[in-house]
């Protein structure tokens, strides 16, 4: 059971990790802003839309485009929400990292990674 006891000693060191624990406090500041956590939602719901269209070889609407455009340079133009999604952006590179170690250290090839 070592393996499981390593995992749980990262698992720990990620939460204590100063990315993390960013990540936590720009979350806990933009949870505060009904505005802010509003248009991140859009957002993100606009993204992975047109990220899915995309994907299916669809084609987007204009007006989607536009919006997410839109609904982007208003959360950039705000320090906070643009900090927010640096924060999150991090956490996010940081677990892509651990986990294609894991992968390479399995040595699975696992196509995209």
């Amino acid at each position: 059971m070592q393996v499981y006891d390593q995992a749980n000693a990262l698992a720990r060191q990620i939460r204590e990790s100063e990315v993390c624990e960013n990540y936590r406090q720009m979350k806990e500041a933009l949870e505060q802003d009904e505005t802010s956590k509003a248009l991140i939602k859009e957002y993100k719901k606009l993204q992975m839309q047109l990220q899915m269209a995309a994907v299916a070889g669809a084609q987007t609407e204009e007006s989607e485009v536009q919006r997410f455009q839109q609904i982007g340079g208003l959360l950039m133009s705000n320090p906070a929400t643009m900090q927010f999604l640096l924060a999150e952006m991090r956490l996010q590179q940081m677990m892509a990292d651990v986990y294609k170690i894991l992968n390479d250290a399995a040595g699975l090839d696992m196509p995209g990674l």
